[in-house]
């Protein structure tokens, strides 16, 4: 395994081609790089994929994109500067990973959950040059992290699976379901699905985004 920017497991295809896709796996607030990996063996066996460490260690095996504060009265909110830097590291993390092993930019695909879903939006929209297919799981669309003159950007190629469940009691369903319009007032594909579970990944909910995964690599 290369030295990258940031730390990350990988699991390669059995055949490299150029026609290899790259996932990339963004976890969420206090997880880790063996959290979303945990999908990596029920995958489709051409994709490259690759899951990252957030830089921020909050404890051990726990880490973030960037800090949540929370105050006395139970509200959070997100650190802005913390969260644009993590934007940032994650878009040269892909350059990396796409010249280490010679991927294709229409070949990249960003799976997230939570906060690395947020970051997979920031992502997405401000460098759609960069990614073609984003799979949104259980976050929502932070305006604080696109840059301004969106609609000048050329978004014909992205490509969103979003999901979310309807009693999740850390982001609220109500904030996920902004994005489908968002998203279409760009001209921007996405299909929304919700599933009847908190914050979390059910398996109604991984099959769904497997299916859409397959028919896309």
């Amino acid at each position: 395994m290369k030295q990258l920017s940031l730390k990350y497991i990988i699991k390669e295809p059995k055949v490299f081609s150029e026609n290899t896709s790259l996932l990339l796996l963004l976890h969420g607030y206090g997880s880790n790089e063996q959290d979303l990996f945990s999908f990596a063996q029920e995958l489709n066996d051409n994709l490259l994929i690759v899951s990252a460490q957030a830089p921020l260690e909050l404890g051990f095996n726990s880490y973030a994109w960037y800090t949540i504060n929370f105050n006395n009265d139970g509200d959070n909110f997100s650190d802005i500067p913390e969260a644009i830097n993590a934007r940032k590291k994650i878009a040269d993390f892909i350059d990396e990973i796409q010249n280490t092993y010679k991927i294709k930019p229409e070949k990249t695909i960003l799976l997230g959950f939570s906060q690395g879903t947020i970051l997979s939006y920031a992502i997405a929209l401000n460098y759609p040059e960069k990614v073609q297919k984003v799979i949104a799981l259980s976050g929502y669309i932070n305006e604080k992290l696109l840059t301004e003159n969106l609609e000048n950007k050329n978004y014909n190629s992205l490509d969103f699976f979003i999901s979310h469940g309807t009693v999740d009691q850390v982001i609220p369903i109500n904030w996920a379901k902004k994005a489908p319009d968002f998203l279409q007032n760009l001209g921007i594909k996405s299909i929304f699905k919700t599933y009847p579970i908190g914050h979390g990944v059910s398996p109604p909910n991984f099959f769904d985004f497997k299916k859409w995964l397959d028919e896309r690599v």
